[in-house]
């Protein structure tokens, strides 16, 4: 390992940049480290590098997206660079160590993680959001902060910065990382997706983790083809289409692929590779139009229907005239019933076609939810994107965590792969009842009907495994719970909202087409909000809170489009950052009467 870079001559170093000096506090997590070989870090190990630390959650997609675009920084400056996850959990599940270190090998995370169950470095960084990433200097001095998903651009051209001015310093160190890759562990399916029936009996199964298709014998257990390798990345939801292929949702490629079971060709029939993003079209020819993360896929009312969970939409793909569209949802994270053009998803997850209904595992609601023929959202299960737990009976109380996958069945009702309650969970139309069907399952993604059996995708154990439907339900202790995250104490009364948006170094917001930035404010309860609710073009809001309302929840999404800032560049190169903050607040007379966010700058708060 070398201790020091080679220093550059006077002429090739940068002007150094002026910033705030904001000393990075301590990682701490009472979970321990994971990808290490059993070390516990601290930041003194990362001094002379520069690190960047992500603060994610394996539920949310917008985290794994950021996962995805740092991952060609990370190989590029891996002499100098150190990417270390914070993992910072929004529902129980997510506290359990296991499940953890099971996420950190499903979505090959190649760098260390902190496991911080109880938001200690969370809090320590003032993080308000997932995904947020924070900058560290090989000084040890925090010097940027990005929330949300868009910025890799910027933290490549800062990473380059720190790199150039910090080896002419001398306080540049490089050579290996702390990154220790774990044993890997032979399994026939690696943390499975989703899973059909073949006209065969057989099973045809998304692995996802190994990025292909495998089909199982109709004992579930036997391999009988893998397929796809090389052509897949993170597969999940699969639906068999009138002609006999089965459409794939090829969830980190950002597109649709056809299988035909009987050739083993495969094709391309949606997406670009490219994910979605503000401002790009919604509608067209297939392969022209960019998708983001399809996380399911159903056949329904002639349409093959997406589980768009990148950008919390259904979609739908015609196979005769090779189309794609939006058909519900605004983009916005919510649960909002009503018209499809209206209504708010949080990352559907999970379809299944049931004659004059679809319906929908809406994940991060924690929701069952359904369409109807006249494009119509209702719910059926969930309150919200806060609220979550396990609790039977009426489904006006009943709870859900986190759930991935439904599949109807022969009496009208919907089984629910309730997945982070590690539960198979059943709702009755006729009664309007949710009851549990099984326990003891490992993070189910999904369920297929077989000869009256129901056969579960057990994600986390690598499997599939075969259940009698029961005629009883089993009884299981109600529990409920709430995101756990510190509330904000702000003043009743007017509140000045700044979401924090600096154009990143050679940038300028990009205002050719109309403003470059959009702030959207809403409020859980409603009434929390007097005033100040709705869409603007403004990054700042002036908010009247209700003194009425003790607590509650601003929700608050923005974006902002920046480009490079060359003039001789007829068509600059243009970026989109966005994200969406469920910030809790209590109404105290002693509040703040400003509630800043970052989008993009430097953390002033720490």
């Amino acid at each position: 390992m070398n201790d020091a870079a080679p220093t550059p001559t006077p002429a090739s170093a940068p002007a150094p940049r002026k910033r705030a000096r904001v000393r990075a506090p301590e990682l701490i997590g009472k979970g321990g480290w994971i990808n290490t070989g059993g070390k516990d870090l601290k930041l003194a190990d990362f001094r002379g590098r520069t690190l960047i630390l992500d603060f994610w959650t394996f539920c949310c997609v917008n985290c794994l997206h950021v996962l995805d675009e740092l991952r060609d920084l990370e190989e590029k400056h891996r002499d100098t660079l150190v990417i270390v996850g914070v993992h910072s959990p929004k529902f129980v599940h997510e506290a359990e160590h296991q499940a953890v270190v099971d996420a950190v090998e499903r979505y090959e995370v190649h760098h260390p993680v902190l496991d911080d169950p109880e938001l200690a470095t969370w809090k320590q960084y003032a993080v308000r959001a997932w995904p947020t990433l924070v900058v560290i200097d090989p000084e040890g001095y925090v010097v940027a902060q990005h929330a949300g998903e868009g910025h890799a651009n910027a933290i490549r051209t800062l990473v380059e910065e720190l790199e150039a001015e910090h080896g002419a310093k001398g306080t540049l160190r490089r050579g290996d990382g702390p990154y220790v890759a774990p044993e890997p562990v032979a399994t026939d399916l690696r943390f499975p997706g989703k899973a059909i029936t073949l006209p065969s009996g057989n099973f045809l199964v998304s692995d996802t983790t190994r990025h292909r298709l495998v089909e199982l014998a109709a004992d579930g257990e036997t391999v009988v083809r893998r397929i796809g390798e090389g052509v897949f990345r993170e597969p999940q939801g699969l639906a068999r289409l009138p002609d006999g292929r089965v459409i794939v949702a090829d969830t980190v490629n950002h597109s649709l692929r056809a299988y035909d079971p009987e050739s083993g060709a495969i094709e391309l029939v949606a997406g670009t590779g490219r994910q979605w993003w503000q401002g790009s079209p919604t509608s067209g020819p297939a392969p022209e139009v960019d998708l983001s993360s399809p996380w399911d896929v159903a056949w329904w009312q002639g349409k093959v229907w997406i589980a768009m969970a990148g950008v919390h939409q259904l979609w739908t793909y015609d196979p005769e005239t090779k189309t794609v569209g939006v058909a519900a949802g605004t983009t916005n994270e919510g649960l909002v019933d009503g018209p499809a053009a209206e209504a708010w998803f949080a990352q559907p997850s999970g379809l299944a076609a049931a004659g004059d209904r679809l319906w929908i595992a809406d994940s991060e609601t924690s929701a069952l939810r359904w369409i109807d023929t006249d494009g119509v959202v209702h719910t059926a299960v969930g309150t919200g994107l806060f609220d979550f737990g396990h609790r039977d009976g009426d489904a006006g109380q009943a709870l859900l965590q986190h759930p991935l996958g439904v599949t109807a069945l022969p009496d009208g009702s919907v089984a629910v792969s309730d997945t982070y309650n590690h539960a198979l969970r059943r709702y009755d139309p006729a009664t309007g009842e949710v009851t549990t069907l099984a326990t003891d399952l490992r993070e189910p993604s999904d369920a297929v009907l077989v000869d009256g059996d129901i056969v579960v995708v057990e994600s986390a154990r690598h499997r599939l495994t075969r259940l009698r439907l029961p005629e009883e339900a089993v009884r299981v202790e109600a529990v409920a719970h709430r995101t756990r995250r510190e509330a904000t104490e702000v003043a009743p009364g007017r509140l000045r909202l700044d979401v924090v948006f600096r154009a990143p170094t050679g940038q300028k917001l990009d205002e050719r087409y109309g403003p470059s930035t959009r702030l959207l404010v809403s409020s859980t309860p409603p009434e929390l909000l007097l005033g100040g609710e709705g869409t603007g073009t403004d990054l700042f809001r002036e908010l009247d809170l209700n003194p009425e309302v003790a607590e509650g929840v601003l929700h608050v999404s923005a974006m902002a489009a920046s480009c490079d800032d060359d003039p001789a560049n007829a068509y600059p190169a243009c970026h989109v950052h966005q994200q969406d903050w469920g910030v809790p607040v209590k109404l105290t007379d002693a509040g703040a009467s400003r509630l800043p966010l970052i989008l993009a700058g430097m953390d002033e708060s720490v």
